[in-house]
């Protein structure tokens, strides 16, 4: 079988195992993006996420992450809930709405490759779901998929930007897709606009120790500083304004993902309902869901503070 039509059988079968895009770059150096990366480090805009910093060359090179890499396999995948929460509780991002997208995507990218390797024959991969030092939404731009905006997302100009990105870099050679050229924010400000805190600088960067999802996810102090007070919008476990008031989003379509299901409370709770909640009854309804990395008492953090705004 020829590279090209390993090429069509890589997503055709990306398609089988639920993902909505696919598309194929070669294994090289992101020199651009170290260069983005690393004046980002130095202006300390990634807030106490220590582990940016970690494994720079292997975040900007595969083949180093991958000794034998030859090609990047980039997919998306969808979680555009149909279902939306009541406006009585705190505020949910859209991603975390049912089970952990790293456990869903794990499962299908491994599925994935199990398959591909009975089609093609032995070869070696490794897939990674916003777990280890890649740059997906780079691979994701040279793979044809869309094109970085503003709020640092990708935005697929036919689905918007409601995706999970994963890889799976291969030592297959493979025919590449077409990087994607183009940038159809135009001089679109929305996001730059909407966003609470200012997060959102010129030049597609990102203040990430500015950023709602970074004080109510990652920051693992007991409190949140006072200067934020008053900014959150009544989020307590990340952030979806930017991508909310994105133009391109109004093309974003259910997903079809079982797994992404709501959790029912994370529709229907509302404030009171939270505050009241016990750390055994929060362990036991988010076992599966990613607001379990904020655990119990991050969470109850977060809602006090955008309580007392």
């Amino acid at each position: 079988m020829s590279g090209n039509n390993y090429h069509q059988l890589i997503k055709q079968k990306a398609k089988a195992f639920g993902f909505d895009y696919c598309g194929i770059s070669k294994a090289v150096a992101l020199d651009e993006d170290a260069k983005r990366l690393e004046q980002w480090l130095q202006q300390d805009l990634h807030g106490s996420m220590q582990y940016m910093e970690n494994y720079f060359d292997l975040r900007i090179d595969p083949r180093k992450l991958f000794p034998g890499a030859k090609s990047v396999i980039t997919f998306l995948k969808n979680y555009y809930p149909e279902q939306q929460q009541t406006t009585e509780g705190p505020k949910i991002s859209k991603y975390a709405y049912g089970q952990d997208y790293h456990d869903v995507i794990r499962h299908q990218l491994k599925g994935l490759l199990h398959e591909l390797q009975t089609s093609i024959g032995q070869f070696n991969g490794r897939g990674f779901v916003d777990s280890a030092p890649v740059l997906e939404r780079s691979w994701a731009q040279r793979s044809g998929l869309g094109w970085v905006g503003k709020n640092g997302n990708l935005i697929n100009k036919q689905s918007g930007s409601f995706f999970f990105i994963a890889t799976l870099i291969v030592d297959l050679e493979l025919e590449f897709d077409d990087a994607y050229a183009k940038d159809f924010c135009g001089s679109c400000t929305r996001c730059i606009d909407a966003c609470p805190t200012e997060a959102i600088l010129p030049n597609k960067v990102v203040d990430g120790s500015k950023c709602i999802s970074y004080f109510t996810i990652e920051l693992k102090d007991l409190l949140i500083p006072d200067n934020m007070r008053g900014q959150f919008d009544n989020w307590m476990f990340g952030c979806d304004t930017c991508q909310d008031v994105c133009p391109w989003n109004r093309f974003s379509k259910p997903h079809q993902e079982i797994g992404f299901t709501p959790i029912p409370e994370i529709l229907n709770l509302r404030t009171a309902d939270w505050e009241e909640m016990t750390e055994t009854q929060f362990k036991e309804i988010f076992r599966k869901s990613p607001l379990k990395r904020s655990k119990y008492a991050g969470i109850q953090r977060n809602l006090k503070f955008i309580q007392t705004t």
